[in-house]
């Protein structure tokens, strides 16, 4: 059943579904993906509506970039969006898979970041040859800020800014190479740099509006919906923890690394009110999101066909207003959140 709802991008006049495809996993993140299987995940998120693909030349070294292009060549309704920030350089001394920046891909390159007017044209020109693709719907600036690059994170703002790399997304828009750009990180600080730099049709932004952290409402989407900026959100279980909650042992993942314990906490104190009303935790974090009316698309990442049918059974599940109201009433969620207006129905 294919009930995937549409969400505008901006101003662009753009259209994507409010639930989408995150491709970092295509890119062998932390593990080998089998040609077969990450096709088979990007034919199920494809065929199950989830129209909007998002990848990034990092992921892998090229390696998602070249997977998600075979898949949607022939899906003319599916909208794409890649980033920009760093290149590829060909290296013939990688021969193997080992895990290199997280990712266990044998792709001969190297990154280089490169964040400038020229390195935005040529990124923005490579993707289009790896995806195999005459043309791409949103580009972000990837991985801006400090979050990123520490001490070396002035040196990169200056080619964004005074180097011209905003100016070079503005004329692929102008031109009508893309419809829109953005940024895409997980730091909120830089999203309101940028957008004093220039208006954003988008920002993706990683973990930091989800079902444990609402921060963003106090600056960044009141930002957003000032200046008509959407945003797509990555990472809505939060590295890990809001997807497998605490009860199974191991370790906790958090903003990719341990969990703290104040954060352990708080999950299982949400865990308990899920428990109460009958709600799985990660179902209540993709909804979330969902509510806050400047979030275009959720975008989790999905790595093969039985998540895509997870992810969708996630989607549609029913939350009762009681499950929300609790929260809030807990402390365990701001009172000025937006929280889904109408519970789903499961589908017959």
């Amino acid at each position: 059943m294919n009930d995937i709802a549409r969400r505008t991008v901006g101003r662009t006049g753009l259209t994507v579904t409010e639930l989408g495809f995150g491709a970092a996993s295509l890119g062998n993140l932390y593990q080998p993906v089998a040609d077969v299987d990450a096709r088979a995940a990007i034919d199920a998120a494809l065929d199950a509506g989830m129209a909007y693909v998002d990848t990034a030349p990092h992921y892998g070294r090229g390696l998602s970039e070249r997977r998600v292009g075979d898949a949607v060549r022939t899906r003319a309704d599916a909208v794409v969006s890649t980033k920009v920030g760093r290149l590829m350089d060909p290296d013939a001394s990688i021969i193997d898979d080992r895990e290199r920046d997280g990712f266990r891909s044998a792709m001969p390159f190297r990154m280089r970041y490169d964040y400038s007017h020229d390195g935005i044209l040529r990124s923005h020109e490579h993707s289009l040859q790896r995806l195999g693709l005459g043309r791409v719907d949103l580009l972000y600036v990837h991985d801006i800020g400090g979050y990123t690059h520490g001490d070396a994170a002035g040196e990169y703002w200056e080619q964004l800014t005074r180097g011209g790399g905003l100016k070079a997304l503005a004329r692929l828009r102008d031109e009508g190479a893309i419809a829109g750009f953005g940024i895409g990180v997980n730091e909120i600080a830089v999203c309101l740099d940028v957008m004093r730099e220039m208006p954003l049709d988008a920002i993706l932004l990683a973990g930091r509006y989800t079902l444990l952290e609402q921060d963003a409402l106090d600056t960044l989407l009141p930002a957003c919906a000032a200046a008509g900026t959407s945003i797509v959100i990555g990472g809505p279980y939060n590295s890990g923890i809001l997807a497998t909650g605490t009860k199974g042992g191991g370790v906790l993942h958090h903003d990719y690394g341990p969990a703290s314990d104040a954060v352990v906490a708080r999950v299982r104190g949400i865990e308990a009110v899920a428990d109460r009303h009958g709600v799985r935790l990660p179902a209540a974090a993709l909804q979330f999101v969902l509510a806050h009316p400047s979030v275009a698309s959720v975008i989790p990442g999905l790595g093969s066909a039985a998540r895509v049918g997870q992810t969708m059974d996630l989607y549609r599940a029913a939350i009762p207003a009681d499950f929300w109201a609790e929260l809030r009433h807990e402390g365990l969620l701001r009172a000025d959140a937006p929280i889904p207006a109408t519970t789903k129905e499961n589908p017959a």
